[in-house]
């Protein structure tokens, strides 16, 4: 079960809880009191990576956790894992051109991994960093739908496909997916992306297809 920070339908609840593995992303802000997580796929690049950490590192100063809010949700609590979706080679390689295309975003491949790994050390969780070809797979893939120029796929769509990929005969639904946001992410092109999957069998959802689904393409 993949549950995104869009709205989640009341009906997906029971479902959520029953799936053998739960996975959330970032601030988790898609979760109700009470419901499962069992991983959070965290932006481990730039300013989203520097306001979850904050000063949840334990230092020679803090050798114990001192949790910000992201450190004290109660999904990242319960989560026996954490991801970091941005693999640091990828976006090692993106600072130059970045520099020249969007200046301001200066800071955003800022590289935070090991601060993840070193919460998820503390906190006695897995620790995990997605493949770099995961990412290089997506850019080739999502340029067959024509997508406005973006500088990066979404968490949610890197996280996706991982999972497609590692686990090509489960049974994979995805919840709380609008596939809108941030205009540096080419969400029409992933709503088609999911759209065709789904259509494949590869993947279904729990609510509706978003607005921008295969007719944001035309």
């Amino acid at each position: 079960m993949i549950v995104g920070n869009g709205p989640v339908p009341d009906s997906a609840a029971n479902e959520i809880a029953s799936a053998d593995c739960v996975i959330r992303f970032n601030d988790c802000r898609s979760y109700r009191p009470g419901e499962r997580t069992d991983i959070v796929a965290v932006c481990n690049t730039g300013r989203p990576a520097k306001t979850m950490l904050g000063t949840s590192v334990p230092s020679a100063l803090h050798p114990t956790i001192l949790p910000t809010a992201w450190a004290a949700h109660p999904a990242v609590v319960e989560a026996t894992g954490i991801w970091c979706v941005r693999n640091p080679a990828v976006f090692a390689a993106l600072r130059a051109p970045l520099a020249i295309t969007h200046p301001e975003l200066d800071d955003f491949c800022d590289d935070e991994t090991a601060g993840f790994e070193a919460f998820a050390l503390a906190a006695g969780k897995a620790f995990r960093v997605l493949d770099a070809e995961t990412q290089r797979f997506l850019e080739t893939i999502l340029a067959s739908f024509s997508p406005a120029p973006y500088i990066v796929p979404s968490s949610g769509i890197v996280v996706i496909a991982d999972i497609l990929g590692a686990h090509p005969a489960a049974d994979i639904a995805l919840a709380g997916f609008a596939h809108v946001g941030w205009e540096g992410h080419p969400f029409a092109a992933e709503a088609q992306l999911v759209d065709r999957w789904i259509a494949e069998g590869r993947l279904r959802r729990l609510d509706a297809a978003p607005a921008l689904s295969l007719a944001a393409g035309s």
